[in-house]
């Protein structure tokens, strides 16, 4: 399946829902009040938030008196260029890359982490998983169950252990092995809870003790099926632990999946990858050219 194509099925009910109307509105159209009004109201149901909707309307009115083409090209220009392609991750000066993967509860995070170690696994890579979410034992049992099924190895200890000590010995067993990438699975948490936040900026301290410079990313799982509350999430991730790239699942769960747009404008985090659905294979690198056109088509 290509890339557009990927993203077509998955923002199906957002297109469907919100984005397609949108497109009858503007395609062809001369653009007034009544159908720039009738836009915003679409945005903003469509979770992309009263505050980004608006600025969104005035930027295609400025855009379409000093280039009246066809608005619907227009507005997908503007969408394209807010949202930005930075898909890359960051390639350290020396192996290992250190991934944190970081969340709060039932965002996929920990299928999310397996999906990112197969892509990078058909790269060519040698990976390790640190099983750092020691509050549950199903979350480290769930872990060792897709290392093996992948072929990644698995650093773990008991259940109550110390999440930073997990983190530790992954990085280093990856040092002493010559591994290329560690992902560290982190306890999933509530952004509201001033301990837990304080919890996961230890765990990369000490990550950052083993291997300096590390995490080189913090990839923070959102939920699409949340709405506005993963702009809060991301906002209160940021500001704990400089989050440095956003992964969106279950967007084709959900008809507002325009919740994508404000991460990215008002955080200035970038969309890395985004998943739909459960396969190894639904995790693709984010592609903002693509991501738009498929709202619309």
């Amino acid at each position: 399946m290509s890339f557009i194509d990927f993203f077509r099925k998955g923002l199906k009910k957002t297109r469907d829902g919100f984005f397609k109307r949108i497109a009858s509105i503007l395609k062809g159209s001369k653009l007034n009040e009544v159908i720039l009004e009738e836009v915003e109201e679409l945005l903003i149901l469509a979770d992309v938030g009263v505050e980004t909707s608006h600025e969104i309307v005035e930027l295609l009115q400025k855009c379409y008196r000093e280039d009246p083409r066809d608005p619907l090209e227009l507005a997908k220009d503007i969408l394209k260029d807010i949202l930005k392609d930075d898909a890359s991750i960051a390639v350290p000066e020396r192996p290992p890359l250190v991934i944190s993967v970081v969340g709060v509860n039932g965002t996929g995070k920990t299928t999310t982490i397996a999906k990112l170690a197969h892509l990078l696994k058909r790269q060519g890579k040698e990976v390790v998983l640190a099983a750092a979410d020691t509050f549950r034992a199903a979350a480290i049992e769930q872990l060792k169950s897709w290392g093996e099924r992948i072929g990644a190895t698995v650093i773990s200890q008991r259940i109550g252990s110390d999440a930073g000590a997990v983190a530790y010995d992954a990085v280093n067993h990856a040092l002493s092995k010559g591994k290329d990438v560690v992902i560290v699975d982190t306890a999933g948490r509530l952004h509201t809870k001033y301990n837990l936040m304080e919890e996961l900026k230890k765990v990369h301290r000490v990550i950052a003790k083993s291997l300096p410079g590390a995490p080189h990313e913090v990839l923070l799982v959102i939920d699409a099926t949340t709405g506005q509350n993963g702009l809060i999430q991301a906002m209160k991730f940021k500001e704990a632990v400089n989050v440095t790239g956003v992964v969106i699942t279950k967007l084709d769960g959900t008809a507002k999946g325009g919740i994508v747009i404000p991460i990215r404008q008002k955080l200035d985090i970038p969309i890395k990858f985004m998943a739909f659905g459960e396969g190894l294979e639904d995790l693709k690198p984010f592609s903002a050219t693509d991501f738009v056109e498929a709202l619309f088509d």
